[in-house]
């Protein structure tokens, strides 16, 4: 399996989500054979890597949002969002961050290594919390700036350095909504690739306060409960929306 993106797109058939072969990569001007390997002393016919942002797609092909294609990709999903980050850690870490030597592979791990300084680069991962707040039947959810088409979901953020998760949730509905929580309840975990987080989701109790929203982050912020129009809520295949739907309150039906 040959993953090749362009930024956060992947190149996939047309008409489908075939991957491309070895004679498509090598039409983009990439040998398999030096494309980066997704798994360390496994399987060595899964192969990743990124190509210029101005690159065409083959006749037949189109690079498509990888984050469009997880609910087709189904159970090759979590396989498609390891193959970009993968491919990620590589195109940032071409050089040395301490001396700026060429960075090599390291042949007993999926490791980048200086022959110069030493420095070992491992794939990042950056956790993040994310939390779905409950009064009695009601959620809060929330849009975020960023995304001015963005649905309503649970409020999420990255981990500090010198944070637990559970001091990050508390910091973050704080910071983001002005409101305090308890009850801290483990909900699951996600990779989730863009472009390198692990998402750690979390529902918690309301304990006080009014929304106050951050400006720079938060575009609305509303609670939602029984009787009330619902919003539009994350896909399925994302933790968000797994936890939403998890939870909804009693009656609330969506898509």
């Amino acid at each position: 399996m040959n993953f090749i993106f362009r930024g956060d797109e992947l190149l996939v058939r047309e008409d489908g989500i075939e991957l491309p072969d070895a004679t498509v990569c090598e039409g983009l001007g990439v040998r398999v054979e030096s494309m980066q390997t997704i798994w360390f002393g496994r399987d060595p016919h899964q192969r990743t890597t990124h190509i210029a942002r101005d690159a065409e797609a083959p006749a037949g092909y189109a690079f498509r949002k990888l984050r469009a294609l997880l609910s087709e990709l189904g159970e090759h999903g979590p396989l498609a969002g390891r193959a970009f980050q993968i491919a990620e850690w590589v195109r940032t870490h071409r050089f040395c961050g301490v001396c700026a030597t060429p960075m090599q592979q390291a042949g007993h791990e999926l490791c980048l290594t200086c022959p110069s300084c030493g420095l070992h680069a491992y794939p990042r991962i950056s956790p993040a919390m994310m939390v779905l707040i409950k009064r009695g039947d009601a959620l809060l959810l929330a849009r975020h700036a960023r995304y001015a088409q963005a649905r309503y979901t649970a409020l999420a953020g990255f981990v500090e350095p010198g944070e637990s998760i559970e001091d990050a949730v508390h910091r973050e509905v704080e910071e983001e909504v002005g409101l305090k929580v308890r009850d801290l309840r483990y909900f699951g975990s996600q990779s989730w690739p863009f472009p390198h987080s692990l998402m750690i989701a979390f529902t918690a109790e309301y304990a006080g306060g009014d929304i106050r929203v951050q400006e720079d982050e938060i575009a609305d912020a509303q609670w939602f409960g029984p009787g009330e129009p619902f919003p539009d809520i994350p896909m399925r295949e994302s933790i968000a929306g797994r936890l939403v739907r998890a939870n909804l309150p009693p009656g609330v039906r969506v898509d």
